[in-house]
């Protein structure tokens, strides 16, 4: 009979376990996560500042939230903000959320920092060096030769005489620049 009551403690032990019997387990739930919302900026939003204000709203409203690490301001009702410097071109933002007794939250999205490119000045440039010029910045160019009949019979080599836009514009980065060459400015 000892071994009967021994068996029978055994399998109570592995039922309230979760093992052996009816084959199920019992599985523990992950607790929630907490709700993280970013209201702005948009994923893959173009800035031409330096900086850009991350604004969205947490729940529970006593989560704490970092943003690139750093804490972030959360006011009572659960909405945040953090001001974050971005580098020229694509920055990735992420944004977490923790909370106790609740998992973390995590988001990330894309901001370009869009810096304007000056139009150099051209002049006189041959159209290997204008396109040289231009590519270092980020530009295109499009040349057209011109001069007419006489142009081959003409000393020197040809050279910008006039660009679209003009030297000194802003535009942005990828742009073309239209320049016409001759050796008759």
């Amino acid at each position: 009979m000892r071994v009967k009551s021994v068996l029978v403690i055994a399998c109570l032990a592995a039922a309230a376990a979760g093992c052996g019997g009816s084959g199920e387990k019992r599985v523990q739930r992950a607790p929630a996560p907490v709700g993280l919302t970013v209201s702005a900026p948009g994923d893959q939003a173009t800035v031409k500042a330096e900086t850009v204000q991350v604004r969205g709203t947490v729940a529970p409203a006593d989560a704490a939230v970092l943003v690139l690490g750093q804490r972030a301001a959360v006011s009572g009702g659960g909405t945040f903000t953090a001001t974050v410097p971005l580098d020229p071109g694509t920055n990735v933002i992420d944004v977490m959320a923790t909370a106790s007794g609740r998992a973390a939250a995590l988001t990330a999205f894309r901001v370009t920092r869009e810096v304007p490119v000056i139009v150099p000045d051209l002049g006189g440039k041959s159209a290997d060096d204008a396109r040289k010029a231009l590519g270092d910045l980020g530009l295109k160019a499009t040349v057209d030769e011109s001069g007419g009949l006489l142009e081959p019979l003409l000393p020197g080599a040809p050279a910008v005489c006039t660009q679209d836009p003009e030297a000194g514009a802003q535009v942005r980065r990828g742009a073309t620049v239209h320049v016409v060459t001759s050796k008759s400015c």
